[in-house]
């Protein structure tokens, strides 16, 4: 049964039809000849996405601060057949993310895609947070987004036309304990797309945000390493398991193509089950 199930996918792919499907639904998820920059994209999530809008047909631009990181992840998409440009600029410094965008846009192409996706995570009880750690984490979530935003934004709405993907958090809803800072820059990220398709809407943007749950990634290496916090995810989490960061890629698709052309303002929660569920 599987195997046909995989024959009529293969079927709808080249063009065919199966179930009442037809090459115009999977046209809506076309993104061939779109440009799609990923920030913080040299592994992770970041990385995933970038695999995932590049497989749907999107030419790639990843954008990172590590030189070496950055060139060895393109290297690794080009050699999955996709079309890969690298953007070496500092998301936190507003000077080079404007600089930078001007390159992309000169050099690339224009952008029709932007998924802000950089970002860290500082663990430390909040009445032992440094100041200064505060302050690098509210740079690193939350300016960069408004910084590459504004900068890309100046020049999707001349062109009427733009998809912006913000990536919020499971935490933009829920705190845990000793990641207060991180819970403030995730909801504030909720928050800001929401002002964002509000002033940017009437331009032809659409401004979104996916929300990831607990996921297998360099961020939260510490957690799965964690026997007890891995046990107490596998209970709380209503799939029973860490998510995969391929499981975000349908997600991202959906909201860069025009399938979500008039979706704006949302979180799509990806998180197995856990806000749903008490």
């Amino acid at each position: 049964m599987r195997d046909d199930q995989d024959r009529s996918v293969l079927r709808i792919a080249n063009g065919g039809t199966s179930r009442g499907c037809n090459g115009m639904s999977l046209q809506l998820f076309d993104l061939s000849g779109r440009i799609a920059l990923i920030t913080g994209a040299g592994q992770g999530i970041g990385y995933a996405l970038a695999q995932g809008l590049g497989g749907a047909g999107a030419h790639i631009v990843i954008n990172g601060r590590d030189a070496t990181r950055l060139e060895a992840a393109a290297e690794r998409l080009r050699g999955e057949g996709l079309t890969v440009a690298t953007a070496l600029f500092d998301v936190t410094d507003q000077k080079a993310v404007v600089a930078g965008i001007e390159a992309v846009e000169r050099d690339v192409g224009p952008l029709d895609i932007l998924v802000n996706n950089a970002g860290i995570q500082r663990r430390t009880p909040l009445e032992d947070y440094p100041v200064e750690t505060w302050h690098e984490l509210m740079r690193a979530n939350l300016d960069s987004v408004f910084y590459v935003s504004q900068a890309v934004a100046r020049h999707m709405i001349p062109r009427k036309r733009g998809k912006i993907i913000n990536i919020a958090s499971l935490q933009s809803e829920a705190a845990r304990y000793s990641i207060a800072p991180y819970t403030a820059s995730k909801g504030a990220v909720k928050n800001l797309t929401r002002g964002m398709c509000t002033d940017w809407a009437r331009h032809g943007l659409q401004i979104n945000a996916i929300g990831p749950g607990y996921f297998d990634t360099p961020l939260n290496a510490a957690l799965v390493a964690n026997p007890d916090f891995d046990a107490w995810l596998k209970t709380r989490t209503p799939a029973g398991r860490w998510g995969k960061v391929e499981e975000l890629q349908g997600a991202a698709i959906f909201l860069a193509s025009n399938a979500s052309n008039f979706v704006n303002g949302q979180i799509l929660y990806v998180d197995g089950g856990v806000l749903a569920t008490l």
